[in-house]
């Protein structure tokens, strides 16, 4: 797998574009990864630090549904190029990408999500995406396992598939590995500023020049010790396997609050998001009581056939900001983040991960998502990451 990526990345780059810089990296997650492989490959001394193993945290728990049904720019045209490279980086000798159409549906007497699907799918043909309005009774043409018959409101799209998280990160890491990065697991860290440097616990500190935190949940905590407050909050989702046939497709029942795609082993579900802070140190990483029982009725409801037998249920975090839109480009000199991805930070890594590795660079970064755009005290609620419609 080891330099497999290089050989099937076609993409024009400037391979010493990065030479002579040094840049920390902490969080070999999905998109600390990515950034690694891409820095690296551009010729920058890059170290990688996390205080687990690689995709250890909540890529190792992600979903791995990845869909470039998104309304509104830059995230519209991020999730089109996510998809795009996942396509272009994935194979025998990398990793899996499957192409499977991905739907999202709004139900009978639920007239905001409904309105907000069809808003939305306005606006994504406005950006040229690949999504498009389907009549129930074509939905159910189409994908003979869904129960359509309550179906208001509905929307597919081509431009979506599923991958393993732990293996699309373990490929990125392998390969920037491959490329000169190094790769410090298992090592605890702490981040200075002024100048930018990264103290390990078991080491001497190493002054750079840049320091990317892209350790997820424990960003907050990480910057926090150093002084830098930023606007995030980590967040609880739960997801189950249970044993199932159905190959296709991917969806998305907003009126429920859950999803599922087809798995190796039958089919993943989740239901989105606990509206409360957790604690990336102590929160339960196991699923709640009630909660296969409680989701599992949800499926059956959308699809009538299945009989669910729940092979195994875990808990994992996600990142939420006050405008549920990420965290990613520079907060000061020499101090770069990644994260408040609202559950979409793995189905992003190929093209966010690029982008950030570009801006470190001294490429243009994402106006949008500048984490800047924030204080860091603000006040907020954790909402909903996959919510079609405006939350409460």
């Amino acid at each position: 797998m080891a330099g497999a990526l290089a050989a099937r990345d076609d993409q024009e780059f400037q391979p010493d574009r990065g030479a002579g810089m040094e840049i920390a990296i902490v969080g070999a997650g999905a998109v600390g990864a990515t950034a690694a492989y891409e820095l690296a490959r551009r010729g920058a001394d890059v170290t990688v630090y996390d205080r687990g193993s690689v995709a250890s945290g909540a890529s190792g728990r992600a979903a791995g549904v990845c869909y470039d049904a998104v309304a509104t720019e830059p995230a519209a045209s991020l999730a089109r190029e996510a998809i795009e490279r996942f396509r272009t980086l994935s194979g025998p000798d990398t990793f899996a990408f499957q192409d499977c159409p991905y739907v999202w549906l709004a139900r009978e007497g639920d007239e905001r999500h409904a309105e907000a699907i069809e808003s939305g799918l306005d606006r994504m043909a406005d950006h040229g995406l690949p999504a498009r309005q389907i009549e129930p009774s074509a939905l159910g043409d189409r994908f003979p396992a869904l129960r359509v018959d309550n179906v208001a409101v509905a929307g597919v799209t081509t431009g979506a598939g599923y991958a393993d998280p732990g293996a699309y990160t373990a490929c990125l890491a392998e390969n920037a590995a491959a490329e000169g990065a190094s790769l410090e697991t298992d090592t605890l860290v702490a981040v200075g500023v002024d100048p930018p440097r990264v103290l390990p616990q078991d080491g001497p500190p190493r002054e750079v020049d840049a320091v990317l935190v892209a350790a997820g949940a424990r960003s907050k905590r990480l910057l926090a010790d150093a002084g830098v407050s930023i606007a995030m909050k980590p967040y609880r989702v739960q997801a189950l396997i249970t044993a199932a046939d159905v190959s296709e497709p991917m969806w998305y029942d907003a009126t429920a609050g859950c999803y599922a795609r087809p798995h190796p082993d039958g089919l993943l579900a989740g239901d989105g998001t606990e509206r409360a802070e957790a604690d990336p140190e102590t929160y339960d990483r196991d699923a709640s009581p009630g909660f296969a029982a409680s989701l599992s009725d949800r499926l059956t409801h959308r699809l009538p056939a299945l009989q669910p037998d729940v092979e195994r249920a875990w808990a994992g975090l996600c990142t939420a900001t006050p405008d549920r839109q990420p965290l990613v480009g520079q907060l000061r000199e020499g101090l770069s983040l990644a994260t408040g991805f609202q559950g979409q930070g793995f189905m992003r890594a190929p093209a966010t991960g690029r982008r950030i590795a570009d801006q470190l660079l001294g490429g243009p970064g994402i106006d949008a998502f500048r984490p800047a755009r924030f204080s860091g005290d603000e006040s907020f609620a954790v909402r909903e990451g996959m919510s079609v419609a405006d939350e409460d």
